[in-house]
């Protein structure tokens, strides 16, 4: 009996130490990507945030999210062959004031391709900071490797639904005036995590 029982008990350790063993080998699963929906006046756009990609850009977005700095802001440049640009001024078309800028993460391996969210930012490559961009157009020249500064624009999201995409071609579309600044605003009435 002793001999049955010490079997039983070596079997049992061995199996859980087999197991636990397994679970070392096994690649940790990471939370699934977030999702944060820009409700405009134009209508919605549902959009997947890289973080496994851009963890710093994506974090930086999302504070932004988080805090509601992105309510009653504006598209405000939009080029219809190009990308629609917002995020950083109100409806009074004043600047808002942001948090420092961050650090450009375009050496992510994401392309500026349709329906994908990029940073805006200056001449500095680290100069981005609340500004985003949807690119309506595949722009692989704003990727790092074709770039003309040779940092390129750092993708850190993109566009996951067809509506949202006919939401972007219909803002790429309206008519623009001096600075390509929408002649009718489009604004940004919140953006929320999903």
């Amino acid at each position: 009996m002793n001999k049955l029982l010490t079997l039983v008990l070596s079997l049992t350790f061995s199996l859980t130490a087999f197991s636990e063993e397994k679970k070392k080998m096994e690649p940790a699963k990471t939370a699934a990507n977030p999702k944060v929906m820009l409700e405009t006046s134009e209508g919605n756009i549902l959009i997947e945030i890289f973080q496994d990609k851009a963890p710093e850009t994506a974090k930086n977005f999302l504070k932004y999210v988080d805090d509601g700095f992105y309510t009653d802001t504006v598209f405000h440049r939009v080029i219809e062959g190009f990308m629609i640009q917002g995020g950083g001024f109100g409806k009074d078309m004043k600047q808002k004031a942001t948090r420092a800028p961050i650090i450009n993460e375009s050496t992510n391996g994401l392309k500026n391709d349709r329906g994908t969210l990029a940073m805006a930012r200056t001449s500095d490559p680290k100069s981005a900071t609340a500004q985003f961009f949807i690119n309506v157009v595949d722009n692989s020249f704003l990727n790092k490797a074709q770039s003309a500064d040779g940092h390129g624009y750092a993708v850190f999201g993109k566009v996951v639904d067809a509506k949202g995409l006919e939401v972007a071609d219909k803002i790429r579309k309206t008519k623009t005036a001096d600075g390509d600044v929408p002649v009718k605003q489009v604004v940004i009435l919140k953006a929320k995590r999903m």
